[in-house]
């Protein structure tokens, strides 16, 4: 269940262990991987959508692919029960159950956020937010109120984790761009702003990346604010916990992420809102059940008491070792524990900077934006060619800067938004 990191990974795997010999069948709401890092780009116009859409046909390698959205699982009698993109209802009975439904945006209980507030996991959600800050600039170059002009030319972030921070330096140089084109704008101020409740820029990471995003983004005018968030957002703008009002029109919610809802339905053991599993991915009493991912709650053997943390790095591994284990519960191979050391972060900073620690090495500036690209086009299982094309076409031509309309605000409501595995 799910096509992310994990779920694409561990069917994968089981087709190449069980050497064609095992069925392996895939339930996705859509029929490609989203390869989530590279989503800021397409809402700074680097890359075009497809580009980080690879279609799962050319992927699974002799897997089938069932179009659906999985709402139920009965454990006793063996059953997934999903209804596909028609709303039609359908079933189907397993041996083997691999769980990775992902994670969907987390929604804190901040008055107005979950109203004016957009999350940022999906192609919608990064195509809406690139026609909003055009359209927002559009607006504001037209506008006779100052005041109207101002709010509209601010745009708040929440969230300085990875997508929170790449998602600020990346749409700011394609705002300020955008704004270049626009007379009436030649000299407003186009004013970013990047909100954590956090001591520091990228928490958790190595201080060094966060630093090196930190010294960055305000160097290009980005107000990073910590240990401030939101307090209330309303039509007119968000007051902020330090008591302060800013006027704007755009507020982009990159708090993190919770499990899949679905997990709280299936009436297994969870820890912290994940499935309890233990080193070899598998849920306790239900030896044939596995799970894997944002979904699951791994013991990290590296840092014993802990679980592994909520990455793409550890789904994609835990996905490849969930795929052997199934196997190896067949006759294909030995079941092992999962154990992974990471090997290093990349934060993409946009324009020609980054940040990166591969294997404990600190980075930043252009020889971090090759590794970091270089990470990327390495962890992507496919559209390789295109999404070089696209970068070099961004590094030599301006970019485009138009509206789509063809995603609506209505159409990408915080509170629902879609997962990441699938």
């Amino acid at each position: 269940m799910g096509a992310g990191f994990a779920g694409l990974h561990a069917a994968r795997t089981a087709v190449r262990q069980t050497k064609g010999q095992a069925e392996v069948v895939v339930v996705n709401p859509t029929d490609y991987f989203l390869y989530l890092p590279l989503l800021p780009e397409v809402s700074a116009g680097i890359l075009e959508p497809r580009r980080i859409t690879v279609p799962l046909v050319n992927t699974l390698n002799g897997a089938r692919l069932v179009l659906g959205d999985v709402d139920g699982v009965d454990t006793a009698e063996r059953r997934v029960y999903f209804e596909n993109p028609e709303g039609e209802r359908g079933s189907i009975r397993y041996d083997r159950l691999v769980l990775a439904p992902g994670s969907v945006n987390k929604l804190l209980p901040v008055p107005g956020v979950a109203d004016h507030a957009h999350g940022f996991r999906s192609i919608a959600e990064a195509l809406y937010l690139r026609d909003h800050c055009v359209r927002q600039l559009e607006l504001a170059s037209v506008t006779t109120d100052p005041y109207e002009r101002e709010a509209r030319c601010t745009f708040v972030v929440v969230g300085a984790g990875y997508t929170g921070t790449e998602v600020a330096a990346a749409c700011q140089l394609f705002t300020e761009a955008a704004a270049r084109r626009l007379p009436n704008l030649r000299d407003q101020k186009i004013r970013w702003l990047l909100l954590d409740l956090a001591p520091a820029v990228l928490p958790g990471l190595d201080p060094r990346l966060g630093t090196a995003a930190d010294r960055t983004l305000r160097g290009r005018g980005v107000e990073v604010r910590m240990k401030t968030s939101v307090a209330e957002a309303t039509p007119d703008g968000v007051k902020l916990t330090d008591g302060e009002f800013v006027p704007t029109r755009t507020l982009a919610w990159c708090v993190g992420v919770r499990p899949d809802p679905l997990i709280e339905s299936l009436a297994l053991p969870t820890q912290g809102g994940r499935l309890t599993v233990d080193a070899f991915l598998s849920v306790p009493d239900h030896s044939d059940v596995y799970a894997c991912g944002d979904g699951a709650a791994v013991p990290d053997l590296t840092r014993p008491g802990e679980i592994t943390p909520m990455t793409a790095q550890h789904a994609q591994r835990q996905g490849v070792q969930a795929g052997k284990n199934v196997a190896a519960s067949l006759g294909f191979g030995v079941a092992r524990q999962y154990k992974h050391h990471d090997l290093g972060f990349v934060v993409d900073l946009s324009g020609a900077k980054a940040a990166a620690n591969p294997l404990g090495i600190p980075l930043s500036g252009f020889p971090a934006k090759v590794v970091t690209r270089g990470y990327h086009l390495l962890a992507m299982p496919g559209n390789h060619p295109r999404v070089v094309a696209d970068w070099l076409l961004d590094a030599t031509f301006r970019r485009q800067v138009s509206q789509l309309g063809l995603v609506r605000g209505s159409a990408v409501p915080l509170d629902t938004a879609t997962g990441s595995e699938h």
